[in-house]
């Protein structure tokens, strides 16, 4: 019986095994290129002990092991998109030979190759837009003398937090849109949670961006403007970095 299985970290095109020659795959390995037809699918080996069916059960639910895994994924996705157009699979793709590698890009090759081309020469920026805090009630307003007024602070409390939420949705739209003219494609993605991010205020933007790579200069600047004309914002940037939001195969 086999002892070790191929991970797949990404799908690519135009590669050659020497290009990753100081690449190293998972828990050290060395990673390798496996083709079909003009496709180059990017593994390592990886004990099944660790990652067949079974095991993968128990070690998806253990934090360190998946955080660990995750940031090993991500350093051969980042490898590879550096030197070609890249497609990045999902976390602990798993197969037991090259033969079964093969069928899988067989059985997704048009796909594939729709995914690379969309973003061959293209990388992802991230721009999150956080609202402040509103400011604490002060703790010198009296308590309400009547029912009637505890219904119209109630209110107005109510009436505060739709505009807050209003005048966000509006600030998220216009910064969204004013990205998405220098970008090549745009996704909104669900706020992330505060408790993850350490993110204080109200996320009311999480935007992903694919920015051509000679046009990264345009979108820099436009994102400037967006900062200067929503000072009242923290707009925070990051990238540039593979394409995951344009490029994994959910299918995959």
């Amino acid at each position: 019986m086999a002892e070790a299985a191929r991970y797949l970290y990404a799908v690519a095109r135009g590669t050659e095994p020497a290009q990753l020659a100081d690449v190293s795959g998972l828990r050290g390995s060395s990673v390798e290129v496996i083709r079909y037809r003009d496709l180059d699918a990017v593994v390592s080996d990886v004990p099944l002990a660790e990652f067949d069916e079974d095991a993968l059960k128990e070690n998806l639910e253990q934090l360190s092991w998946l955080e660990e895994v995750a940031r090993g994924h991500h350093e051969v996705v980042h490898a590879v998109s550096a030197r070609a157009p890249t497609a990045p699979m999902r976390l602990a793709t798993i197969f037991l030979d090259d033969d079964a590698v093969r069928r899988r890009l067989s059985e997704l090759y048009d796909a594939l190759v729709e995914v690379l081309d969309r973003v061959e020469r293209r990388v992802e920026w991230s721009v999150k837009a956080v609202a402040p805090e509103p400011a604490p009630t002060p703790v010198t307003v009296p308590e309400p003398t009547s029912g009637a007024e505890f219904l119209r602070r109630r209110r107005a409390q109510a009436d505060e937090r739709e505009e807050r939420q209003d005048t966000g949705a509006r600030a998220a739209e216009a910064i969204h849109h004013a990205l998405s003219e220098v970008s090549v494609a745009s996704r909104i993605l669900a706020p992330q949670d505060p408790q993850l991010t350490g993110i204080t205020g109200t996320m009311i933007l999480n935007g992903a961006y694919l920015v051509a790579v000679d046009a990264q200069e345009a979108f820099a600047a436009r994102l400037s403007e967006v900062e200067e004309t929503h000072g009242d914002l923290r707009i925070e940037r990051g990238g540039p970095w593979p394409p995951y939001s344009f490029a994994t195969l959910e299918s995959a």
